[in-house]
């Protein structure tokens, strides 16, 4: 198989290595995070960072590239306070790709693709009509990462909406029954299907020590 030291990923061409890292930690989320700027224009961007921190409180987290550039997503956050986070799917993929260019803050992606934006309950921050996950978010803390001047962001989950399709009856959301995407690298988009569910692990009862 093949193998990289730390010096071999020092040498090579900058877009091989972002190719080869960016795919080697494995499928990750595929969501637009929506928002809006105070000067009311809307501002949709693909994230594949987004990650699961804990269910009470309900808080999810996700990754910012270092903010020495505009990044129209954290300013309207900062400024708002208000973010949704929405589920890509195989109808999107193209346009939601698309929301990747660096476009500037005068111009809502939702002008130049064909995603739709969509408000709830006087919730001020764009959702993505048709998205089968759609989740209203509001922001909590962020922690800067030093080793690269990356920023996690922490926010609240205020209100779910999802496809009763995907819903079963333990709360587990099936999502391959929404056809939702899942990213590999930088531009590789799966539509994974589920293959089955597992129970709750415990210890082998002959490995466990019941002396302690």
């Amino acid at each position: 198989m093949a193998e990289f030291s730390g010096d071999d990923l020092d040498q090579m061409h900058h877009v091989y290595r972002i190719n080869l890292i960016n795919s080697c930690s494995g499928y990750k989320s595929a969501n637009l995070i929506g928002t809006k700027s105070k000067d009311d224009i809307s501002n949709v961007a693909v994230f594949s960072s987004v990650t699961h921190l804990g269910s009470n409180p309900a808080l999810l987290g996700f990754f910012l590239r270092p903010t020495t550039v505009m990044r129209n997503t954290y300013h309207n956050i900062k400024a708002t306070g208000e973010y949704t986070i929405n589920h890509i799917h195989n109808a999107i993929l193209e346009d939601a790709h698309h929301t990747s260019a660096k476009y500037d803050g005068h111009i809502s992606e939702f002008d130049v693709t064909k995603l739709i934006e969509d408000y709830k309950d006087r919730f001020s921050a764009p959702f993505v009509k048709h998205s089968p996950v759609q989740i209203a978010m509001q922001y909590v803390e962020e922690y800067p990462i030093a080793a690269n001047n990356t920023i996690l962001v922490i926010g609240k989950i205020e209100k779910l909406y999802i496809e009763d399709a995907l819903m079963e009856k333990d709360g587990f959301l099936n999502l391959s029954k929404g056809k939702i995407a899942t990213i590999n690298g930088l531009d590789g988009y799966a539509i994974p299907a589920l293959k089955e569910r597992l129970e709750y692990q415990r210890p082998k009862p002959e490995f466990v020590n019941t002396n302690d």
